[in-house]
């Protein structure tokens, strides 16, 4: 067949086009609504003092406690760890979405070829027939439900990227607080050991007073009950050293065979005190502040293309080709075909569905700002605590320190006493029962102040902040568009 010439063809598209364009209200694509405005915050932190300098945590902040075991541990959570595995993988499954959300904004092209041979009647001589094509299709992106669809998309990757940030901010609080468990456990347990020991020296003093009449019955039963009391708390120090190397070895990625913790206490390590600045910044550096912000951003973006399914959709697509009963003529110019359409679509009834889906992603958008709201409160909050949970430890540790520091005193007086006949058990059991509460009361309270520390850095964001993509080992890129797609939207 002899295709019509170029010039009229084109003047046949553009009627069409112009005819469909003319019937559709005037406007432009719909963009999502910005980030409603948050009530500007406290200027600076009530606990933090009013003259210290800014000093936000480095991306690599355990290295402050100056434990080489520690800097081991942590070098392995970026490749071992598997709830990070599980949030990279779905980083990775945010992106191929966006891909695909992509893709609508483009033209989408195939390509066939076929041959046919088909034959009427019994005696009808068959008849062969063959083809080739070229077919492209593309829908028109008057009201931004593609471009929004995929600003969505993109925004939700990037939300993901900040939740691998929490999962990797929160892994390294976890490798860090478990390890000075361990710490603790084991220096609890040489305490513990140590407060058995005295325990059997003043035992068997005891009985030595018993063979020789100047104690009795009574004053040994006492203190054998003493030892016992002091034995039975053994195993449970022992049972928390196990367990937490058990738990910090899933959190490196190792079977609890693998991992064998050296450290044996805090001797020689050091507590870093990271110092915040203006709260503004923090929520520039909160991963889970960020995330919360993305995903609104992604729900108001899924309102602007919930609103775009009430207009027409707008479908131009072509097809050409050439046809031939004969194989040898396919390529000539009287084989040739091709059509030209445009489609349009207007959804007149659906019982409510559009508007509902309307109104669902409204809610679902002010759920997802109570919740970025709630992100922020919570961020300040949790640097409002970890401020005063540092100050107060240290002050707590100081003062736990110098009561086992006079109780070790009182106990080795007391004991000299007890064996000149000076003073009786009971002043001894009590002084005794005073040093083995404050040995232990100060183990508690140094991994107390520890674990305040990590709290303070996980509370400030720990590596994060403004230009930086990730904390740790983990650099994440952002998400990107297909090529050639660029994305417009709602403005924070």
């Amino acid at each position: 067949m002899t295709l019509p010439p170029r010039a009229t063809r084109r003047g046949t598209s553009q009627i069409m086009l112009g005819t469909i364009l003319g019937l559709l209200p005037g406007g432009c694509a719909l963009l999502p609504d910005a980030i409603p405005g948050i009530a500007s915050g406290p200027d600076r932190f009530r606990e933090a003092p009013p003259d210290a300098r800014a000093t936000w945590p480095d991306p690599d902040w355990w290295r402050g406690f100056r434990s080489v075991e520690l800097d081991r541990l942590m070098g392995r959570i970026a490749s071992q760890n598997l709830d990070l595995a599980q949030a990279e993988a779905r980083v990775r499954q945010a992106d191929a979405s966006a891909q695909i959300a992509g893709s609508a904004l483009l033209p989408q092209v195939t390509a066939g070829g076929s041959t046919q041979r088909s034959r009427t009647g019994q005696g009808g001589a068959a008849i062969r027939r063959y083809s080739a094509d070229l077919a492209a299709s593309y829908e028109l992106d008057l009201w931004g439900q593609n471009r929004n669809n995929l600003q969505a998309a993109l925004l939700a990757a990037q939300a993901q990227r900040f939740d691998l940030g929490t999962v990797l901010l929160t892994t390294e609080a976890s490798v860090a607080n478990t390890y000075f468990t361990i710490l603790e456990a084991r220096n609890s347990l040489r305490i513990q050991e140590a407060n058995l020991a005295a325990a059997r020296r003043v035992l068997n003093v005891i009985r030595q007073q018993v063979a020789a009449g100047t104690a009795t019955g009574l004053d040994l039963a006492q203190q054998e009950t003493v030892v016992a009391q002091q034995e039975a708390a053994v195993p449970p120090l022992r049972q928390a050293v196990s367990q937490n190397t058990a738990s910090l070895a899933v959190l490196i990625g190792l079977a609890p065979t693998e991992l064998d913790v050296i450290g044996e206490g805090f001797k020689g390590l050091d507590i870093p005190s990271p110092a915040p600045g203006l709260p503004s910044a923090l929520l520039a550096r909160r991963p889970d502040v960020l995330a919360a912000e993305a995903a609104l951003a992604a729900a108001n973006a899924d309102v602007a293309v919930a609103r775009a399914a009430l207009y027409p959709n707008i479908t131009l697509s072509a097809q050409g080709g050439f046809q031939s009963a004969l194989l040898g003529t396919l390529l000539r110019p009287e084989a040739q075909f091709y059509s030209i359409a445009a489609n349009l679509v207007q959804t007149v009834f659906d019982a409510g569905a559009t508007r509902g889906r309307i109104a669902l992603s409204r809610a679902q958008a002010e759920e997802l700002l109570a919740a970025y709201r709630q992100a922020i409160l919570s961020a300040l909050s949790d640097v409002e605590s970890a401020l005063a949970a540092l100050r107060e430890t240290t002050e707590q540790e100081r003062l736990l320190a110098e009561a086992e520091r006079r109780a070790a005193r009182a106990y080795s007086v007391a004991e000299e006493q007890l064996r000149g006949g000076i003073i009786n058990l009971i002043t001894l059991l009590n002084t005794q029962l005073t040093l083995f509460t404050a040995r232990r009361n100060l183990s508690r309270g140094r991994l107390q102040r520890f674990q305040a520390a990590v709290g303070l850095f996980r509370a400030l964001g720990g590596g994060w902040g403004p230009g930086v993509s990730g904390g740790g080992a983990i650099r994440i890129s952002s998400a990107t568009p297909p090529a050639g797609v660029g994305v417009s939207g709602g403005s924070r």
